[in-house]
């Protein structure tokens, strides 16, 4: 049975969701630019790619539910602050001269903003179960175009984030990291990559 949401909070988790994606790209744009490795590179690149369709995802859900994509809300305000510090600490790193240090403040960055933007559509996945109408069609199908690579965009980004600190401790590290060979898609699996790192040395 479908439950009658708050739908003026409904609006502001996609408000923020949007919002993400669009700090989303600028913190690629800047992680890219931060990037020694070039696999790490060449993944972020698809990130950003990938991130520019979640926009355009997300949009279209505004489009179909008749809200306008354009509100402003303080939680909005706030999203596209922590957005804004991410990019600033990304610079900093960079031009602090040190580039594999600042690599690992663009992995981290990256981190930071992938928990958001996963657990945004984990909360959409979770609307579009419960609630009934035009928000469950319009908001399965979003979530279901973006799913999967909201899964990879977290989990390997911590995957390169921890290989790349235990490179920088001089520990051997596993790079591409296990999370990259077993394309890793869920948490589980994100687990038992971590866990197999040692056989992967």
């Amino acid at each position: 049975m479908a439950t009658k949401p708050n739908l003026e909070q409904v609006h502001e988790l996609l408000i923020q969701a949007l919002e993400t994606e669009i700090g989303g790209e600028k913190i690629y744009e800047t992680a890219i630019s931060c990037a020694v490795n070039t696999d790490l590179k060449e993944e972020w690149q698809g990130y950003l790619d990938e991130t520019r369709h979640h926009q355009q995802v997300l949009l279209e859900a505004f489009r179909k539910l008749d809200l306008d994509a354009g509100t402003q809300t303080p939680g909005r305000a706030v999203i596209a602050h922590l957005g804004h510090s991410l990019v600033k600490a990304m610079e900093m790193a960079r031009a602090a001269g040190k580039p594999e240090a600042a690599q690992l403040v663009a992995g981290e960055c990256v981190v930071l903003a992938e928990t958001k933007d996963h657990l945004n559509w984990e909360l959409i996945q979770t609307l579009s179960d419960k609630i009934g109408g035009k928000y469950k069609t319009v908001l399965t199908e979003a979530q279901e175009a973006v799913e999967s690579q909201e899964d990879h965009h977290l989990y390997h980004s911590k995957g390169w984030t921890r290989e790349l600190w235990i490179e920088s401790l001089g520990l051997p590290a596993v790079l591409p990291p296990p999370e990259e060979i077993k394309q890793v898609e869920t948490a589980i699996g994100a687990a038992r990559a971590e866990q197999s790192r040692d056989a992967l040395l």
